[in-house]
């Protein structure tokens, strides 16, 4: 069977799309592992589906790119808000989509041509598993805060995030014993504008241009260190783009906002 998919990236985040409706999806994580290869398949940091819900107008699953299934990706439903609306599944400007850790809402903005340019996501209430988690990798302390967006995250605060050995100490905090389901991990520090420039280790796919739940981590660990206050806009910059991530006190939910891209479109055998 022929599958049609659509390369789309979220500040750099990129992934495969496929709409299950049409093309149900065998074996998705062997899937995700072929068509995630930049030399022998699509190129991507995972394999993203779309297909029907019982709890909502939409369903998400994603896989990483060595084949794990992810609970979460926030990048990855801002783009999925654009495909349901510009390939017309839905003309709804708020669409709720099911995931592996709860149902999320979209707020689609659309501009004049009838099309999405940027979406944000309430992403629920974070929870600040460990505030202050100190960690040893071979000789070397690692100290930060453990939090979960849905996913697990470990944010450390540094002073220069272009210091960090990322695809060194990357897989090894990620597979530290401490997160025996493994672990993303954030480097981050605060410029002089008042902005956050994050680097991340994504769980199961490495170095990726950006994290969208990386990116509300950061946001919340930092704010709950009084780095930077609730109720404002705080922009999150990534190798890959900017997200404005915002901790409403008034819910207690985090919002993120960012766009969205079609970056190319094809067909795959199965």
């Amino acid at each position: 069977m022929t599958v049609q998919f659509t390369k789309m990236q979220g500040a750099g985040n990129d992934y495969i799309y496929v709409d299950t409706f049409r093309f149900p999806i065998v074996e998705p994580e062997e899937k995700s592992k072929l068509w995630s290869s930049y030399h022998t398949g699509i190129g991507s940091d995972g394999l993203v589906l779309i297909g029907p819900s019982e709890k909502a107008d939409f369903k998400m699953r994603i896989f990483n790119a060595d084949g794990s299934e992810a609970m979460m990706c926030g990048n990855a439903s801002r783009c999925i808000g654009k495909y349901v609306y510009d390939k017309g599944l839905t003309n709804k400007d708020y669409v709720s989509l099911e995931t592996l850790s709860g149902i999320k809402y979209l707020q689609l903005h659309i501009d004049h041509s009838n099309h999405v340019e940027s979406v944000t996501v309430d992403m629920g209430e974070p929870i600040v598993v460990e505030p202050d988690l100190k960690l040893e990798v071979k000789g070397e302390f690692y100290q930060g805060s453990a939090v979960s967006m849905g996913n697990p995250h470990f944010v450390i605060k540094v002073d220069d995030v272009n210091k960090i050995d990322l695809p060194t100490i990357g897989p090894l905090l990620e597979n530290h014993p401490h997160f025996p389901n493994r672990t993303n991990v954030e480097f981050a520090q605060v410029l002089k504008d008042g902005s956050i420039r994050m680097r991340v280790w994504e769980r199961g796919s490495g170095i990726t241009q950006a994290c969208g739940t990386g990116a509300c981590a950061t946001a919340v660990a930092f704010i709950a260190h009084d780095e930077v206050s609730h109720d404002t806009d705080v922009p999150i910059v990534m190798d890959g783009g900017v997200l404005e991530i915002s901790w409403k006190s008034e819910d207690n939910h985090v919002y993120m906002t960012g766009g969205a891209e079609i970056v190319f479109e094809g067909y795959i055998d199965m």
